[in-house]
């Protein structure tokens, strides 16, 4: 008997198209899982998870680093409960641990504008981390990798607004094992 959100996720009108699956998903976090280990080798590693949205994501990608890792989370919004960013960011909840001569990590869920992400590493430099960079799992395109230096990146996407795998509209959705196209319209 199927059940969870498989079952429900087939008949919503709302979901117009896998974009990622959960196969390709457990593939690629481990594929980054090696990436980051080998990067950060001998080193201890912090990991900064920007709440809600990447959190299904960063407890997997965890599981799969082979380096000793701590966890602390920010929660930043530029979109409130709306389908576009607001243009304005917002901490939320700031970090507990102090990030001086600290290998540091972002983990974004998806990088849409920049807009966040950014915001986030202007802010974090701040706070004298030892190293700082970002993984996303997302990455829509046309969004310029390069400029805002992502060391590693998970799958660029269509421009489309996309749901599941920690990614939600109005906190829905969070749970499907997948990434989903969402009506917006």
């Amino acid at each position: 008997m199927v059940s969870g959100p498989e079952v429900w996720s087939r008949n919503d009108p709302n979901l117009v198209g896998v974009v990622v699956s959960q196969e390709d998903l457990n593939r690629r976090v481990r594929e980054l899982g090696k990436e980051i280990s080998e990067v950060y080798k001998g080193k201890n590693l912090l990991l900064i998870g920007v709440l809600k949205g990447a959190f299904l994501f960063m407890a997997d990608l965890a599981r799969q680093i082979e380096v000793p890792v701590e966890f602390d989370f920010m929660a930043v919004s530029s979109y409130g409960s709306a389908t576009k960013t607001s243009g304005i960011v917002r901490i939320l909840k700031d970090l507990d641990i102090d990030l001086t001569d600290r290998h540091v990590l972002i983990v974004e869920d998806i990088i849409d504008s920049g807009l966040t992400l950014s915001y986030l590493i202007r802010n974090l430099k701040f706070r004298n981390p030892a190293s700082l960079s970002v993984c996303a799992l997302l990455v829509k395109e046309g969004v310029d990798a390069t400029e805002l230096d992502l060391g590693f990146v998970g799958f660029t996407i269509p421009n489309e607004f996309v749901v599941g795998y920690g990614l939600d509209v109005a906190e829905k959705y969070r749970n499907l094992p997948y990434i989903a196209t969402h009506k917006t319209d």
